[in-house]
């Protein structure tokens, strides 16, 4: 087991040291393409005469974004559901295509300045890094689980400079369960990919917010009040996003392939008029609390930035809902803020504050991964002094998202991604980790007492560190993670139908 471990900590490494370095040439090159097209907007605000060729130069480029997109239809949206599809054994991608058509569209769509984040085309970017290392070293399919979805935190990583965000995103938004060995090749793949882009490429975390004072507990009331707030407009943006593909179905004037035409086209007035607000919205976040905007420009501000965040989306082009979600909460907390400013009277240096809350509390709110949302923002902030209100905020949006019946986004963008394939036995093997939780219902029970599916077998459990042979009498305990073997054709179905099984008592089976 020892000698497992440090096998797969030297290729963590090793997907740690190449996601680190591709990742943070595609936030080098995204930066530097949206800074000279923000100097190019300030340069045709004098020269208007260069809007025309700018107009054919953004139709080419979508073109090719159409283009690539057909080519490889898993590198559009922001390739955190294709990823999650990879580790549940649904989806399978051939990764060296997908690796460079995802940093060359996510070049050009983001780079263009459409209200795209690089963040979840970056955990893409390194899963593909990840699959493709377990490929080259002939790794079985267990291996290229854990190597792809140590690439994705790397990739995180690498975006954010928050490797304990990357760790955290894995084990709970990507496998939703702890496995030792995962948690620890992920971790060594995260830091890694972290000194790398720190070390090596000079880059700083991209949302280096800085120490701020601790917000009285006096307060707390309020961010409960923003947590509340902030779940109901995480309910808003689920259902739009959700309903992108039918609003996008109707125009029939472009051919769905080349939507992107739409967003490229519409994101020049904006640059145009408003350079400073396109883009994925990092360098808006830090400037927030210093453009001292009235209450009236942050709601315009928030409608421009919730719109066409939809628009850009919704065409399928490569790039991420992440940082859009973060620069959205953001507006929020600072509409919040200023609107009890206005009706309250307390201190405004702690505006700030509330716009740091609202990034978490609204990534809860729509991702329903309330730690990776905390961790995320203390690695940003730079400190845990801001930890407490962090959590109550995440935690009020949280539940409050929860009783809107608020499903986690990325999982229903992966139901929808795979809602048409069809579930056809293909002879092909496929073994999955099935963790026991508490609530389960398969804890405390007999294996032969669980009515599986019929195309289902437990081949053996890992308890602890220990690894248990199945047999009918073995019990099952809470914490154990059951190695579960079926078809890969019908992976999805036998997933949907375990789940199901699991919150079922005995006598209701």
């Amino acid at each position: 087991m020892a000698d497992e471990r440090i096998v797969y900590l030297a290729k963590g490494t090793l997907v740690g040291l190449s996601a680190g370095f591709i990742v943070s040439l595609f936030r080098l090159g995204i930066e530097f393409i949206l800074e000279t097209v923000i100097e190019s907007y300030h340069y045709m605000q004098e020269q208007p005469i260069w809007l025309i060729p700018w107009v054919i130069f953004s139709v080419a480029a979508a073109l090719v974004v159409g283009k690539l997109v057909k080519s490889e239809p898993n590198i559009k949206g922001s390739g955190i559901p294709q990823v999650e599809g990879q580790v549940q054994g649904i989806i399978s991608l051939n990764w060296w295509p997908v690796l460079w058509k995802k940093f060359i569209g996510g070049l050009l769509a983001i780079g263009s300045g459409l209200f795209l984040g690089r963040e979840g085309p970056s955990i893409q970017l390194g899963s593909a890094v990840g699959q493709g290392i377990s490929s080259l070293t002939k790794g079985d399919d267990v291996e290229e689980k854990i190597l792809l979805s140590s690439g994705a935190g790397a990739g995180l990583a690498a975006a954010f400079n928050a490797p304990l965000a990357g760790l955290m995103f894995v084990l709970e938004e990507v496998h939703h369960n702890f496995s030792p060995l995962l948690a620890i090749t992920t971790f060594s793949s995260a830091l890694v990919a972290n000194f790398v882009s720190l070390n090596i490429f000079g880059l700083t975390p991209a949302l280096d917010i800085g120490m701020m004072n601790t917000i009285p507990i006096a307060y707390y009331g309020l961010v409960i009040g923003l947590g509340v707030f902030l779940g109901l407009n995480g309910w808003l943006y689920t259902k739009v996003v959700l309903s992108l593909p039918k609003l996008y179905g109707r125009l029939t004037f472009i051919p769905a392939r080349y939507n992107a035409i739409l967003p490229f086209i519409l994101v020049i007035p904006i640059g145009y008029f408003l350079p400073q607000v396109i883009g994925g919205g990092s360098e808006l976040i830090l400037h927030l609390s210093n453009w001292q905007l009235s209450l009236g420009m942050l709601i315009g501000l928030w409608v421009l930035r919730f719109v066409f965040s939809m628009i850009s989306y919704g065409a399928n082009v490569p790039g991420g809902i992440f940082l859009p979600i973060l620069s959205l909460g953001a507006i929020l907390g600072a509409i919040y803020g200023k609107a009890a400013l206005a009706l309250l009277s307390f201190d405004p240096q702690y505006l700030p504050h509330f716009i740091i809350f609202a990034m978490a509390g609204y990534f809860t709110a729509i991702g329903k991964a309330p730690l990776t949302a905390i961790i995320l923002v203390t690695e940003m902030v730079g400190g845990m002094n801001q930890l407490m209100p962090l959590a109550i905020c995440s935690f009020s949006a949280f539940v409050t998202a929860d009783l809107l019946g608020v499903d986690p986004i990325y999982e229903s963008l992966l139901e929808r991604l795979i809602a048409s394939h069809d579930s056809k036995r293909n002879g092909k093997k496929y073994l999955f980790d099935l963790p026991v939780r508490a609530e389960s219902h398969f804890s405390g029970q007999e294996i032969r007492d669980v009515r599986w599916p019929e195309d289902v077998l437990v081949t053996s459990i890992r308890r602890g560190q220990q690894n248990v042979v199945a047999t009918g009498k073995t019990i099952m305990q809470t914490g154990d993670v059951l190695h579960v073997l079926t078809d890969l054709g019908l992976a999805k179905t036998v997933q949907e139908e375990l789940k199901q099984l699991e919150k079922r008592r005995l006598f209701d089976t």
